[in-house]
């Protein structure tokens, strides 16, 4: 047996259903090897496209997606989408081919020291030197991405040591999990000492949660307590945004309604937050507040995060036995009196009729036309802080936004991952124009697999985002224009649907019909971003209704 065919083994053991990536000339020995596996090898048509579908993928199931690349130019396209899921906790497992051991030591054809290059922006990086270690590497590989906090794996695959053979009675090593620790008695019973003498706490919740499968537990929690919750633009849906304890999401730089709930509030109850999510620079300025941190890990050290208590271990064993020893619920608090001014701002827009539509008008009729558990991935762009702050999702996992990293390009990838994870559900990219043009090649790669689902792009022809921060800062705007192809012409020529949408009326039924096709739907929706400006105009004003 081949170091390939047992590394093809090692990926089967460890429960790989699917690789994305491109076939390379360094690569072949592997690709070889999955055509006897049942792991199915998507051709993706950008090796950044394959890293994406395989970040989102790990985001919605938890387990590491894998992407495959050749060596050089190949393998520097993973880089954003490997960047993407370490920095946003995604488990992924990135495999590159390589030139010969023979010629790593000399200046040669597309060679480049790809463990040093993928080092810094993953968890582990390393290559397969000898062909025996090769079950090792990929074990520790799918152990260390999927580990808390989670990550990217990176695996250098040298072309002449996937040719040679293992030794004989080689395979795979046995998965083995470790239990993950509960919480010292004595730190849950000071946590709750702070919970019962604050006045008015709330709840940050973070994208831990959803990893660590404790959302149900965060809702009971807060419903035992009455303790007013928000989530981070990534946490979106742990606590449902019709919830009557909602405070829907955090994250804006600007101050925003949920804001002057955590200024008025004398402890912050940060549950599985990941830093990168919303810096505690934004929402503890003056670094007087005091702050639980309920985590299966240690907080980042700032001088913003200070904690009065650190609970580590099972989320949802810490937060039951918080939760046991408070037997009364906090009486409301002004924080409570924020949920209906949040959630009147959600519906404010909902009868405009205008064209261009306004972001809010869009997300509102978003929102009416999909279950509870479909599924919306947003691209970045302006489109994102509006999704961020209005969307309204209702489970866990069901919007996804990346929000440490922040890569343009990830939405139409992270749909292909959404119903390959999950089929039986519909999913939507939200895209704008720039971010649907960096990587709108994957139609074809959707399109292929059989896949259904609409991209719903924003459209302003151009950077909206960035001459949003441009007329903040300066008041005028540069390099932010672009002329976009006829995107109905451009669905139709990859045999995709495409619609435009011309009234806001029309926005719902073409919604509808596109989620309907059965098949990849493009809609094209010109959006009226002078909301941007006006939005940053009254945060600037915005007076605290509490």
């Amino acid at each position: 047996m081949k170091a390939s065919e047992l590394l093809v083994k090692c990926l089967e053991n460890e429960g790989v259903e699917y690789i994305f990536g491109l076939p390379g000339e360094e690569n072949i020995d592997v690709l070889d090897a999955l055509i006897d596996s049942p792991i199915e090898f998507v051709t993706t048509k950008h090796e950044q496209g394959a890293a994406f579908i395989a970040d989102v993928y790990g985001r919605l199931t938890g387990r590491a997606g894998v992407c495959l690349s050749t060596l050089g130019p190949g393998a520097t396209n993973l880089v954003t989408g490997v960047a993407d899921a370490n920095m946003d906790r995604a488990p992924l497992v990135a495999i590159a081919g390589q030139g010969a051991t023979t010629r790593l030591h000399k200046e040669s054809h597309q060679i480049l020291d790809l463990v040093n290059l993928f080092e810094p922006i993953t968890k582990y990086s390393t290559q397969i030197r000898e062909p025996e270690i090769t079950a090792e590497i990929v074990r520790k590989a799918f152990k260390t991405a999927e580990n808390e906090k989670p990550g990217c794996s990176f695996i250098d695959f040298p072309e002449n040591i996937a040719a040679m053979q293992v030794p004989e009675g080689m395979k795979p090593l046995k998965k083995q999990f470790a239990t993950e620790p509960v919480a010292p008695r004595g730190k849950c019973t000071v946590a709750a000492q702070y919970i019962r003498k604050a006045k008015a706490p709330v709840i940050m919740v973070g994208n831990g949660v959803i990893r660590s499968k404790a959302s149900k537990a965060v809702v009971d929690f807060a419903e035992k307590l009455n303790i007013p919750t928000a989530t981070t633009f990534m946490a979106k849906g742990v606590m449902p945004s019709s919830h009557p304890l909602s405070l829907g999401a955090i994250g804006l730089k600007g101050k925003d309604y949920v804001s002057f709930g955590f200024e008025a509030a004398d402890l912050i109850i940060c549950i599985g937050v990941d830093m990168v999510e919303y810096h505690p620079e934004l929402w503890n300025p003056n670094m007087d507040k005091k702050i639980l941190h309920i985590d299966l890990r240690p907080a980042e050290v700032d001088e913003h995060y200070i904690l009065e208590c650190g609970i580590l271990g099972d989320m949802n064993d810490s937060l039951e036995r918080i939760g046991m020893k408070i037997k009364e619920p906090k009486p409301d608090s002004k924080i409570h009196q924020l949920i209906d001014v949040i959630k009147a701002e959600w519906a404010e827009h909902k009868d405009d009729t205008a064209f261009p539509i306004k972001p809010q008008k869009i997300l509102w009729d978003l929102r009416q036309v999909l279950d509870p558990e479909d599924i919306v991935i947003s691209d970045v762009g302006a489109h994102k802080m509006w999704i961020g702050r209005m969307y309204q999702a209702e489970t866990p996992n069901s919007c996804i936004i990346s929000n440490g990293f922040a890569s343009m390009g990830i939405a139409l990838p992270g749909a292909i991952a959404a119903k390959v994870a999950y089929p039986d559900r519909k999913a939507v990219a939200v895209c704008g124009d720039g971010g649907f043009m960096m990587n709108n090649q994957e139609i074809d790669t959707a399109l292929r697999m059989g896949l259904d689902f609409v991209i719903l792009i924003f459209n302003d022809s151009k950077y909206g985002l960035i001459e949003w921060h441009q007329l903040r800062h300066f008041d005028r705007a540069t390099a932010i224009d672009f002329v976009n192809p006829d995107f109905v012409m451009l669905a139709e020529s990859f045999g995709a649907k495409g619609y435009r949408v011309n009234s806001a009326e029309e926005f719902i039924p073409t919604l509808e019909a596109a989620l309907n096709d059965g098949t990849v739907s493009v809609i094209d929706c010109p959006v009226d971003y002078a909301e941007n400006m006006k939005l940053t105009g009254k945060l600037k004003t915005l007076k605290s209704p509490i």
